[in-house]
């Protein structure tokens, strides 16, 4: 909590004194008074021209809280600097505005407190106030403060009288100060005890919290040039260490600064002396005794405490105490709000497991009906099996008689009994699959909360989809039609062409036949062309003979003789053997002319059906 808060805590109780009417207004020369004894109270320059400017007498009525607030920041609070002014003044101009309108002691003038612990109380409790208007203690903060004056007094707290004070109400909305001053005039909590014990653990109080005093008493001193032990009263804040000739604080001997370069240390006793310990600053070391060990220890905690919070850059350590139990309300006030909410989601949870516990319950009812009609349906084939089952025994006691005409009849009957039997199997499955149906049924029943959401979502997926699929239809209905339209061309073209092929293979056909008869041709003259060589060669030996005549007593010529000069080969210009030769050269071109035509067809027919090989 900053200088500007404090202020503005008590500047507000002189406000609200103003307001008589308690509209939220206070008339404009009140509030010039006012605005002239805080600059007064505060050392600020006071500027009558801004406030006779701000405050002008031809504006209409009185003015509010949010309509002072611009003056009061501007020309008041921005110039306050703090340590220019005494607080304890300030605040006694504050209290003495609010005081006569709203502080009101015992009727009967049996007062326990006195003006000025009634005062002292006021600052406290603005001190430990929370930070929103109207002004209000929480119970946990009335609770410390009266802790705290009751440890001063060396009395233990009445818990009873403090629970009765700190009702219901009080804990919700906290405590105004007036109502906290009516129950301190009460005497509830200092029955039977001094005014002037409860005024003395007052002031203990209200100088450690509000004046920021860590500790304060006796101690005894060593000096720097002398070195003489002096008693001095202490007083220790968290940035000096001020120490006087006495208790009434009138005649100040000396200050210690104390910042972050100062330590404490305990010393042994010497010189007559116990319990020491000593302060080293940079420039200086103070040596001190306590009246005992613990006090020695409650010193030297206390300064260190001292130098941690200006180390730390704090200025009070109360109002750092205050942040910190501020703090673990809020905590508390949050795990509270968790914990509310974890019941209530508990509550959710137990009313949602009553439902499905209703739930399971009628399917339990379900399933026992269910069960009672499997169990007379049961009952009933159990009945049917047993008349078929003697039916059987008298057809069977019959088939015992007649054996040979009725076996086809009893292996019919054998063969109904298993079906039977079959379907009790089935039915008693069924029964089982029944009940892992239920069971099914009851997570079914869960997740379909689950699946409704995703139906949903996928119902629009599918919509979009579907859209999207009509138009992917009209485009394959058009691409269907062109390739009907581009099919029926093509089968028109596959017909042209089987057809041409048919007539290239009745051609390829005629063909081969014509070949055939040319090839039986082309032997037949083969043959005769052997014969007639045979026969030339006969008559050319037989002409040999007859042109040479053998004498007798003539030797036979050889073959390979001079005989073969008389022997006249005939010559191409002979008339038969050029009309021999005439006709084997026709017969030789026919045979190419076939062979070249066959070989034509068998081009032609391979030109219009690639696929097919002509031998």
């Amino acid at each position: 909590m900053d200088l500007r808060s404090e202020l503005l805590k008590s500047i507000w109780y002189a406000f609200t004194a103003l307001d008589v009417e308690k509209s939220g207004k206070v008339s404009k020369s009140q509030l010039k008074v006012l605005s002239h004894n805080l600059c007064t109270v505060l050392n600020i320059p006071h500027d009558p021209v801004a406030l006779e400017e701000h405050f002008r007498d031809d504006d209409d009525g009185p003015v509010s809280s949010q309509g002072y607030m611009p003056y009061l920041n501007k020309f008041i609070l921005d110039k306050v600097k703090e340590g220019a002014f005494v607080k304890e003044n300030f605040d006694e101009l504050c209290w003495t505005l609010t005081a006569k309108k709203n502080y009101r002691p015992e009727k009967n003038g049996k007062s326990i407190l006195p003006p000025k612990d009634a005062f002292r109380l006021w600052c406290l409790f603005n001190f430990l106030s929370e930070d929103k208007y109207p002004l209000v203690m929480v119970a946990d903060e009335v609770e410390y403060l009266l802790k705290k004056i009751c440890m001063a007094m060396t009395v233990e707290l009445n818990c009873v009288e403090l629970e009765d004070f700190i009702s219901q109400d009080v804990q919700q909305s906290g405590v105004t100060v007036w109502v906290f001053l009516e129950m301190m005039n009460s005497g509830k909590l200092t029955r039977g005890l001094d005014k002037d014990v409860v005024s003395m653990a007052i002031e203990e109080v209200y100088r450690e919290i509000v004046g920021d005093v860590l500790k304060e008493g006796y101690l005894w001193k060593r000096g720097q040039l002398r070195r003489n032990w002096t008693e001095r009263w202490f007083t220790l804040r968290p940035s000096t260490l001020a120490y006087f000739t006495c208790e009434d604080r009138r005649e100040r001997k000396g200050n210690i600064v104390l910042d972050g370069n100062c330590c404490v240390e305990v010393l042994p006793d010497k010189d007559g002396k116990r319990c020491m310990f000593c302060l080293k600053t940079l420039s200086k070391t103070y040596e001190m005794s306590a009246s005992d060990t613990k006090q020695r220890q409650e010193w030297t905690t206390a300064i260190q405490t001292a130098i941690r919070l200006h180390a730390e850059g704090k200025t009070s350590l109360h109002k750092d105490l205050k942040l910190k139990r501020r703090e673990q309300r809020e905590q508390r006030e949050r795990r509270r709000a968790a914990k509310e909410e974890e019941l209530q989601r508990l509550r959710a949870l137990q009313e949602e497991k009553e439902r499905k516990l209703a739930e399971l319950e009628l399917l339990r009812e379900a399933q026992k009906q269910a069960q009672v009609l499997l169990q007379q349906d049961e009952q009933r084939r159990r009945q049917q099996h047993d008349q078929l089952q003697q039916a059987l025994e008298i057809q069977l006691r019959e088939a015992e008689q007649a054996r040979a005409t009725m076996q086809a009849e009893m292996a019919l009957k054998e063969a109904e009994a298993e079906r039977q039997r079959k379907r009790i199997g089935e039915l008693e499955e069924m029964q089982q699959r029944l009940e892992e149906a239920l069971s099914l049924e009851i997570k079914a029943r869960q997740d379909e909360e689950a699946f409704r959401f995703a139906q949903a979502r996928l119902l629009a997926e599918e919509e979009e989809k579907m859209k999207a699929l009509m138009c992917l239809q009209e485009e394959q209905e058009e691409y269907i039609l062109k390739t009907q339209r581009e099919k029926q061309e093509l089968r028109q073209e596959m017909e042209s062409k089987s057809r041409a092929l048919e007539e290239a293979h009745r051609q390829l056909e005629e063909v081969r036949a014509n070949r055939h008869r040319v090839d039986q041709d082309v032997v037949a003259a083969q043959r005769k062309l052997r014969q007639a060589s045979t026969n030339v060669k006969h008559w050319n030996v037989q002409m040999n003979r007859l042109m040479h005549p053998i004498g007798p007593g003539e030797k036979r010529p050889s073959l390979g003789g001079s005989s073969f000069s008389s022997f006249r080969i005939p010559s191409q210009r002979d008339p038969g053997l050029r009309l021999r030769q005439t006709s084997e050269s026709e017969e030789s071109k026919e045979n190419m002319e076939t062979c070249s035509s066959g070989e034509a067809d068998k081009r032609l027919s391979q030109k219009s059906n690639g696929e097919m090989d002509i031998p």
